[in-house]
């Protein structure tokens, strides 16, 4: 393709960049396109910020008298919040745009929107999000397309990128032994096998040559030979993306390290740069990869972005969660206990099994993206909100993207985090539980309740700024004295749109593009109610939340004007106890009937009270069978978010834990178990008693041994906790005693998970105990308070009923 050209390419943003230079800033973008990858050059744009006005000359005369001069000052046809015109700043150099902006700062003069990057302003204003359409001459250099001074635009392209598992092994000091190396093995039901012959998978390994059938390993001499090898795969194999497991903050810092100790730039980038790690200031620990022409995407961040949560983000424990697959371990005892030692050890004796060892990791990693479709999730979420492909988080930045161009459309600026200060709102609306046993309870959802009610108010920050000038009469009422315009409004249009793609997608059973629309449509009450957001303010979130306590309580009052009993509520769901229904059929008809006459109730007072289009619909979708509420232990009144029932499905029936200590991690196997078998017996209208004596029995007997150990996470370092100290801290603490006694490294200083169990001389980790089990500890408090949660209803009594199972031992 050398020397050819074009005059229009699209595809997908992989990287986006800001440089300076004389003229001003330039911006580098890097994209995947169907014609190969394009390498994009924005040239002459410019820092800018806004003030007041009223504050220019003042401003002006501050900085004259340090002789400092912006690059232009333009009045603009915009105003704040409060009604005041403003002019805009621009500036060609940073530090210009900070020596500016901190001599106002110190005169207290309100600065607008300085916290905008370059390169997200100009995408944002043109209403680019993750796809677009490049015009300008674009010259094939070899490996990618180069333009210059191009003509960007929106562009609709569907994009699939190529992408490579990485992950590296090394000694305890940090060298290099092995990087592995997989791409295209994507498909999330293979099983073991480590090498299939539609996937290039490879290992680059430190040693002699040793034969190995299984796997591709490609010897080298020494650590530079290594990191030439992987320069080479690069450059032959050309990805898109990296994928990996703390890929940025240990894969790709330690391969930058070692370039750096062999005094060699790393060219891992498309254009042939070298690898960069930068390191973040407040964070030394935590750092940016730059590499150019390829997007990182952590394995870890991408889950969480996409809504996956896991008591542990270890690759063992999310592989086997999610894949029931996990590492490949020779020595699984050496390797808990010093991981880095059992390394060493298999590089200097067992090197085909460490390279084993090491490709597996990078399949676990591509299996996983592949299953969760976490690259799919992060290019949709991209062409959603036109956040960068690997951001982390940033629900925020995502409602400014959207948002702040509207907004200036319609003649404002947008205010400043912290303008208004910031205030409670209440939460999601929790009904009091009326607490027992029944048979056939209902579940009624509202579909998306928050963004339900913005749509159908017309909640929205400038459409609240425009309510208020409105006559009281005219604008539509919220809490805490906001009113909302019928008209001037972005915020439902913008939650229609999203709605309308959601039914798209499902039409398309696209379920990557449904989540991410879902969690980007949700996060939209958070936002309105942080107060990291500049669009913050208590009147926006409690006209959300309080609108939503009104229409929960009328939904029970309506249903109970109907017949039926409501047990509880939460959020957006209502459960309804069906008095007198003896099968599903039933359950289902008057579920759909209650459906309907809601919906047509919200629909009718919209319409009437509001004169308001209603987007409100509830949903009958669940069916429990048996349904139990417990109370709060030691008291009467019912719990809150706190159930267990047997749900009716298409398949069967299905046992559902919600918030009770089967679903919860700071619970034993043991109890977890005990209870999931107790209640399918109540369910079951089954006798209890042999299952209550017999546990208690197995457990004294040490047959339960297993099943007793409890896993905690650490939240702060061992030394943090002083007056206070938990058990699984007094656990750590001796388990690092020990390890200090043996020679090992010790594993719980700073954080980790512990494993540990009550011994009668306390915690212990479960690795070192020395001590016998303190039985009696798991019968008072994991045992009894999971059985007496529901024996009252059954009058029953657990002390009375191991009583006598209690002489014998």
């Amino acid at each position: 393709m050398s020397g050819s050209q074009r005059h229009q390419i699209a595809g997908l943003i992989l990287t986006r960049r800001q440089h300076e230079t004389p003229q001003g800033v330039e911006l580098e973008l890097w994209l995947a396109t169907k014609e190969g990858p394009c390498r994009v050059f924005l040239p002459a744009q410019r820092y800018v910020f806004l003030i007041h006005q009223q504050q220019l000359v003042k401003a002006q005369a501050l900085w004259s008298a340090v002789h400092l001069t912006p690059n232009e000052i333009r009045p603009l046809s915009l105003t704040s919040f409060n009604g005041l015109s403003v002019s805009a700043i621009y500036c060609l150099n940073n530090k210009m745009f900070r020596q500016l902006q901190d001599i106002l700062t110190t005169a207290s003069i309100p600065i607008f929107e300085a916290d905008i990057k370059v390169c997200d302003r100009y995408l944002m204003e043109r209403f680019i999000y993750g796809t677009v359409s490049v015009q300008g001459e674009c010259h094939w250099q070899g490996h990618y397309w180069h333009c210059r001074a191009a003509k960007i635009s929106p562009a609709t392209v569907t994009s699939k990128l190529k992408q490579v598992s990485l992950d590296i092994e090394c000694s305890p000091l940090g060298e290099l032994y092995s990087v592995g190396l997989s791409y295209g093995n994507t498909d999330s039901d293979k099983g073991s096998a480590l090498l299939d012959s539609d996937c290039c998978a490879t290992v680059l390994m430190i040693g002699e040559h040793e034969p190995c059938d299984d796997i591709n390993i490609q010897w080298v001499a020494n650590e530079q030979a290594l990191l030439c090898a992987l320069e080479a795969w690069f450059q032959w194999h050309d990805p898109d993306a990296v994928i990996g497991w703390a890929v940025t903050n240990f894969d790709l810092r330690l391969l930058v390290k070692r370039a750096d100790a062999h005094n060699m730039p790393l060219r891992l980038g498309r254009d042939g740069s070298a690898l960069r790690w930068l390191p973040h200031r407040q964070a030394p620990d935590q750092g940016t990869v730059i590499l150019n022409g390829r997007v990182v995407l952590e394995g870890i961040d991408q889950l969480k972005n996409a809504g996956w949560m896991f008591e542990s983000f270890s690759l063992e424990f999310v592989s086997q969660a999610m894949l029931s697959a996990g590492k490949l371990l020779t020595n699984p005892h050496n390797y808990n206990h010093n991981k880095g030692l059992e390394i060493k050890r298999q590089f200097e004796q067992e090197p085909v099994s460490l390279a084993r060892y090491n490709l597996q990791d990078c399949l676990l990693v591509e299996r996983i993206f592949a299953k969760a479709q976490l690259t799919e999730y992060a290019i949709q979420r991209a062409r959603l909100t036109g956040l960068a492909l690997d951001r982390r988080g940033a629900s925020v930045a995502a409602f400014t993207n959207l948002y702040l161009p509207l907004l200036h459309r319609s003649g404002y600026i947008a205010p400043n985090i912290g303008d208004i200060e910031a205030q409670h709102s209440p939460g999601g609306f929790v009904m009091d539980s009326i607490p027992g046993l029944y048979d056939w309870v209902l579940v009624l959802d509202f579909k998306s309740l928050y963004p339900s009610i913005i749509r159908s108010f017309k909640i929205d920050p400038m459409g609240m700024i425009e309510g208020l000038k409105e006559n009281e009469k005219n604008a539509i009422p919220g809490f805490r004295g906001a009113r909302f315009s019928r008209n001037k409004h972005h915020l439902p249009d913008i939650l229609d749109k999203l709605t309308a793609a959601r039914e798209s997608a499902k039409k398309e059973n696209n379920q990557p593009f449904q989540h991410a629309i879902k969690i980007i449509m949700n996060s939209m009450y958070g936002v309105l109610g942080s107060a990291g957001c500049r669009f913050h303010d208590t009147r926006l979130a409690s006209s959300i939340t309080l609108r939503g306590h009104q229409i929960m309580l009328e939904t029970r009052d309506f249903i109970e004007q109907q017949g039926e009993q409501v047990v509880y509520g939460d959020t957006d769901s209502t459960f309804v106890w069906l008095k007198h229904c003896t099968n599903a059929i039933d359950a289902q008809a008057r579920g759909k009937v209650l459906e309907k006459r809601i919906n047509q109730y919200w629909s009718n007072k919209l319409n009437l009270e509001f004169q308001l289009d209603c987007f409100l619909e509830i949903e009958f979708e669940t069916c429990f069978r048996k349904f139990f509420m417990p109370t709060l232990r030691g008291s009467e009144t019912g719990s809150k978010k706190r159930y267990a029932g047997l749900k009716v499905t298409n398949d069967g029936e299905l046992m559902l834990f919600k918030g009770l200590e089967t679903v919860r991690s700071d619970w034993t196997e043991l109890a977890q178990d005990f209870q999931k078998k107790l209640y399918a017996k109540v369910f079951a209208n089954e006798p209890i008693d042999s299952l209550v004596i017999d546990t208690v029995e197995l457990l004294n007997k040490g047959e339960l041994d297993q099943q007793l150990i409890y896993h905690k996470r650490l939240g702060r370092p061992l030394n943090a906790y002083l007056k206070n100290v938990p058990p699984q801290v007094r656990a750590a603490r001796l388990a690092d005693q020990i390890n200090a006694n043996l020679g090992r490294p010790l594993q719980y200083q700073r954080s980790g998970r512990i494993a540990y169990l009550i011994t009668v001389n306390g915690p212990e980790p479960a690795d070192y105990r020395q001590s016998c089990i303190d039985y009696q500890h798991y019968i008072d408090k994991q045992l009894k308070p999971i059985a007496e949660a529901i024996l009252p209803l059954l009058s029953k009594n657990f002390d009375d009923m191991i009583s006598d199972q209690m002489r014998l031992f």
